[in-house]
C-alpha cells in the first residue's frame, strides 16, 4: 500500500537532481513551465479582459451549486461534497493548468465512477444496526455517509498521483489511444448508467446495490420489481421538475439571442424547489427525501486511507485516465479555435494536482464540462482567471448560502442530471457509425461491464488492433489491365498482366 508513495518519492528526487544540474536560465524555464500562472497572469490585459473574466466567472461559478451538488449523489456521498469538488481543485488548476477555456470541476461521467467505488466498498448492508423488535434494522445513513466520502477522498488522491506521476514522465501521448469514436462510445454508454443510477431518486425507491460484470441490468430488473412501492410524491416532484427544466432551457436558448448573459435555470429551479418543499413540508408530509443538513464553512484537510489504496488501484487509474482524456480534448478543440497551445503533459500535472490535494479535503475526481465550459466562453471568458471567480462564488456560498438548500428535494437533483445528459443521450445516432468503426465494441462492454473495466477493456482491444494491424499488414500484388493504365490486384482479376523488370546486364 505503501508503493505508491515510494514511486512518488522516486521521480521527486529524480527531478530534483534535474533542477540541482540545471543551470539558472534553464532552471527557470522548467521552474515557469510547470507554474504557468507566473508567466501569462503578469502580462494578463487587465482591460480587455477583466469585464468578461468576471461576468463568465459568475455564470460559471452559478451553474456550479446545481450541478455540484447533483453530481454528489452520482458519487454517493452527501451534495456539501460536489461544492467542496467544485472549489479546492478548480483553485489549483488555476495555478497549473494551461487552457484558458475549459471549466473544471465536477462532471458526470467521473462521480459515477466515483459512485461505483463509494458503493462497492461501503454497501448499505454493512451499515445496518439491530432495532428494538427481533427482525428489524435501521441504516446507520451518518456512519455510511462518513465512510463513503473517506473511500471517494482516498481514490481520488491515488487517482490525483497517477496523473501526476504520468504527467512527470511525460506520458501525455496516452491520449492517442482515446480516439474520439471511444471517447464519445464510452460516454454515451456511462449516460445511460447515470440515468439508472438515478432512478431511485426519481421513483423514492431504494433498490439493492449490484456491482461487476450485468451489474446494469441486475439493476434495471430490480428497479421493475419496485415500481409498486413508488413514493408518489417524489415521483410527482421528478416529472414537475423535468417539464420545467425542459421547458425553460428551451426559453432560454430562443432568448440568447438578446440576452448576452445566460439565464441560470438550474439556480431557479433549486431556489424554487426549496422554497415550494419548505412551505408544504413535502418531507414530512409526502415523505420526499431532501439534501439534508449542509455544513457551513470549509474543512481541515484529512489524510487518505492508506489502508484502503490496494483495494482501489484499478478505479483510480480508470479515473486518472478518463479525467484526462475528457480534458485534454475539449482543451485541443477551445486551443485550436482561439490559437493558443495546451501543452498535454502540463495538463495532467494540473489534474493530478487538483485531485490529490482536492482529496485531502474531502472531494472527488474532477474533469472538465463541455456545458459549463460553453457558458464560460460564450459569456466573454478569456482566461483562467474566469475558473478563480467562480471558485470565489463557490466559496461564498459555502460560507453563507448553502445551510439555506437543507430542504431540496434530490429528486429535484436528479432531474437536473437527466436534462444535463441531453447532449450525451443525443450521441445514440453515433451507434451505427461506431458500428463500421469498430468502436461499438467500447459501447456494448462498457454497458455490460462497469465504467472503468468497460473502458480498460476498450482500451486494450484498441492497442491490441494497433498491434495485430502493424504486425499483420494486408497487402496485394498489382496488375496491369490490358491497353490500360489501370492497376488491380491478380488474385482478384485474372485478365491482368504483370510487367517483368528488364534483365540485368552481365
Amino acid at each position: 500500500s505503501y508503493s505508491s508513495y515510494f514511486v512518488l518519492l522516486c521521480f521527486i528526487i529524480f527531478y530534483f537532481s534535474l533542477f540541482i544540474r540545471c543551470t539558472g536560465p534553464r532552471f527557470k524555464s522548467c521552474f515557469l513551465s510547470f507554474v504557468p500562472l507566473l508567466t501569462w497572469l503578469p502580462r494578463y490585459p487587465f482591460r480587455d479582459n477583466a469585464i468578461g473574466d468576471l461576468i463568465s466567472g459568475i455564470s460559471v461559478g452559478i451553474m456550479h451549486l446545481p450541478q455540484g451538488m447533483a453530481y454528489a449523489l452520482l458519487a454517493a456521498v452527501p451534495p456539501v461534497f460536489g461544492l467542496y469538488s467544485s472549489f479546492y481543485p478548480i483553485l489549483i488548476y488555476f495555478i497549473f493548468g494551461t487552457s484558458k477555456h475549459i471549466s473544471v470541476g465536477t462532471y458526470a461521467v467521473m462521480s459515477v465512477m466515483i459512485g461505483s467505488v463509494t458503493e462497492r466498498l461501503a454497501p448499505d448492508s454493512d451499515f445496518m444496526i439491530p432495532g428494538n423488535d427481533t427482525n428489524s434494522t435501521t441504516l446507520d445513513i451518518i456512519g455510511r455517509d462518513a465512510e463513503r466520502v473517506k473511500i471517494a477522498a482516498t481514490v481520488t488522491f491515488l487517482s490525483g498521483i497517477f496523473q501526476l506521476l504520468l504527467g512527470l514522465v511525460r506520458f501525455g501521448f496516452v491520449v492517442t489511444y482515446l480516439s474520439e469514436p471511444l471517447v464519445r462510445a464510452y460516454t454515451t454508454a456511462a449516460a445511460i448508467h447515470v440515468i439508472v443510477s438515478q432512478l431511485k431518486y426519481s421513483f423514492g425507491i431504494s433498490p439493492q446495490r449490484y456491482s461487476g460484470p450485468l451489474s446494469l441490468i441486475y439493476t434495471v430488473i430490480e428497479i421493475c420489481a419496485l415500481l409498486g412501492k413508488t413514493n408518489i410524491g417524489t415521483l410527482v416532484v421528478s416529472i414537475v421538475t423535468i417539464l420545467g427544466l425542459v421547458a425553460a432551457k428551451e426559453l432560454s436558448a430562443l432568448a440568447a439571442r438578446k440576452i448576452p448573459v445566460p439565464i441560470p435555470v438550474e439556480l431557479i429551479t433549486i431556489i424554487v424547489a426549496t422554497v415550494v418543499s419548505w412551505q408544504m413540508d413535502l418531507k414530512t408530509e409526502y415523505g420526499v427525501e431532501v439534501v439534508g443538513q449542509i455544513p457551513s464553512g470549509l474543512q481541515a484537510p484529512v489524510a487518505p486511507a492508506v489502508s484502503l489504496l490496494g483495494s482501489m488501484v484499478g478505479d483510480a487509474f480508470a479515473l486518472a485516465v478518463v479525467g484526462y482524456g475528457i480534458a485534454i480534448s475539449l482543451g485541443r478543440i477551445f486551443a485550436l479555435k482561439y490559437a493558443y497551445k495546451v501543452d498535454s503533459n502540463q495538463e495532467l500535472i494540473a489534474l493530478g494536482l487538483s485531485n490529490a490535494i482536492g482529496g485531502l479535503f474531502n472531494c472527488f475526481a474532477i474533469s472538465c464540462s463541455m456545458s459549463r465550459s460553453m457558458v464560460q466562453v460564450s459569456t466573454g471568458g478569456k482566461s483562467q482567471v474566469a475558473g478563480a471567480i467562480s471558485a470565489v462564488v463557490i466559496l461564498v456560498i459555502l460560507l453563507k448560502i448553502g445551510e439555506l438548500f437543507e430542504e431540496l428535494p434530490k429528486a429535484v437533483l436528479a432531474a437536473i442530471i437527466y436534462v444535463n445528459l441531453h447532449g450525451m443521450m443525443k450521441q445514440f445516432g453515433d451507434i451505427c457509425s461506431l458500428w463500421r468503426t469498430n468502436k461499438f465494441r467500447c459501447y456494448s462492454l462498457c454497458l455490460l461491464l462497469n465504467p472503468d473495466l468497460g473502458l480498460a477493456a476498450s482500451i486494450a482491444f484498441s492497442i491490441l488492433t494497433v498491434v495485430f494491424r502493424t504486425q499483420l499488414p494486408k497487402y496485394s500484388i498489382l496488375g496491369q489491365v490490358p491497353g490500360t493504365d489501370i492497376y488491380r490486384p491478380v488474385e482478384d482479376y485474372h485478365q491482368v498482366t504483370m510487367k517483368r523488370p528488364p534483365p540485368t546486364p552481365l
